[in-house]
């Protein structure tokens, strides 16, 4: 004989169970509208993590200088080893002994021209350190706008629905397109602010390379400057 507890018990774990979604469920039970834009909220995400890590690294490798490098190049231009300068420059793969290396080359000319071109060198250095960074703006800004597309896609099959159904409002039968809104937001704001991030952080890692190619570029000048 079944009691009313236990009656009662098997029916609050049937609504558990009826409660619990996994994400894979939710995805799939918001329509073919929903699985595109997820779809497309995902190719973005992992767009957005390979620019970052890719980045991160060439910026990490950028920054390395070493501690010694301006005195060597000090000493070789101070005893007229110019060709020893240039080849500690070229040795040295980072655009900061780039720009050295550049107006190594151009010692002997006038001073503002060697200024320009260290100034012209570091113009394609900096583009070259912030290669395919605003394709992460890019998604930073689409990514909860492509989420709210799929929002008003999901509203526009629930509203289609209802059209079906003569007005009659059934929750059931909304399901579909409730999904499709709520979990394209979501994911729409979770790859943006994923985007955001690590632009943000990248932007942060390129300006201090920036101002190390500065302060490089201003002794090398400095140095040049110097009473003989």
């Amino acid at each position: 004989m079944v009691t009313f507890s236990q009656e009662n018990s098997a029916l609050q774990e049937e609504v558990l169970q009826e409660k619990t979604l996994s994400i894979y469920q939710l995805i799939l039970d918001g329509g073919l509208g929903g699985q595109i834009i997820i779809g497309l909220l995902f190719v973005l995400l992992a767009v957005a993590l390979y620019i970052y890590f890719e980045r991160i690294f060439a910026i990490k490798a950028a920054s390395k200088v070493d501690k010694n490098f301006m005195n060597q190049i000090k000493d070789h231009i101070t005893n007229g080893k110019l060709a020893a300068a240039n080849a500690l420059c070229e040795s040295k793969n980072t655009p900061t002994a780039r720009l050295i290396g550049k107006g190594i080359s151009r010692i002997g000319k006038p001073l503002e021209d060697i200024n320009t071109a260290i100034e012209t060198t570091g113009k394609l250095e900096i583009y070259a350190l912030e290669k395919n960074v605003s394709v992460l703006a890019t998604v930073a800004g689409a990514a909860p706008m492509i989420g709210f597309l799929g929002t008003v896609i999901g509203m526009i099959v629930a509203i289609h629905e209802i059209a079906n159904a003569g007005g009659q409002i059934d929750i059931k039968m909304l399901s579909d397109g409730l999904y499709t809104a709520m979990t394209t937001t979501v994911a729409g704001l979770i790859v943006g602010i994923i985007a955001y991030i690590t632009y943000n952080h990248l932007v942060v890692k390129t300006n201090k390379v920036i101002y190390q190619m500065e302060a490089k570029s201003v002794e090398f000048l400095d140095l040049l400057n110097e009473p003989v």
